[in-house]
Formats: C-alpha cells, sequence, structure tokens
C-alpha cells in the first residue's frame, strides 16, 4: 500500500511543479507561457492516467495476498 501513496505523491508533485512553472512564467511575461499553461492542463488528465494504470499493472504482476479470496467465500455459501 505504501507504493501507491509514493506513486500519488509523486503525480501530485509532477503536476503542482507544471502549474508553478505555468503562473510563474506568465508573470514574467515569458512568450512561452501559453505552451507552459496547456502542458499543465494536459499533464492534468495525463498523469493520473499513468498513475492508475502503473498501480494497475502492479496489481496484475504482482496480485496482493491481503486480500481475501472472494471465489472461496462463493463456494463456501
Amino acid at each position: 500500500m505504501k507504493w501507491k501513496r509514493i506513486l500519488a505523491m509523486t503525480g501530485v508533485v509532477l503536476i503542482l511543479s507544471m502549474y508553478v512553472i505555468a503562473i510563474i512564467s506568465a508573470f514574467s511575461h515569458n512568450p512561452e507561457a501559453k505552451n507552459w499553461l496547456m502542458a499543465a492542463i494536459f499533464s492534468s488528465v495525463i498523469i493520473p492516467i499513468f498513475v492508475y494504470a502503473a498501480q494497475l499493472v502492479a496489481r496484475v504482476i504482482r496480485p496482493n495476498k491481503d486480500e481475501p479470496d472472494t471465489a472461496g467465500k462463493k463456494n463456501e455459501a
């Protein structure tokens, strides 16, 4: 469970840093400010998708042994 939290926090830091760069470049009248803003908006959508996909792949590759087997419960009833 700890790796999920680390992966999520990494995603949050990446997204926030993109917005900070966009705001700083906008206030400094940088001509690339529009591109940084578009990159931040794009990252707000793509980074959570990649984090979710990484968690899904990790769950498939290495199943969690702590979760109860739901198939066994259905057979017992």
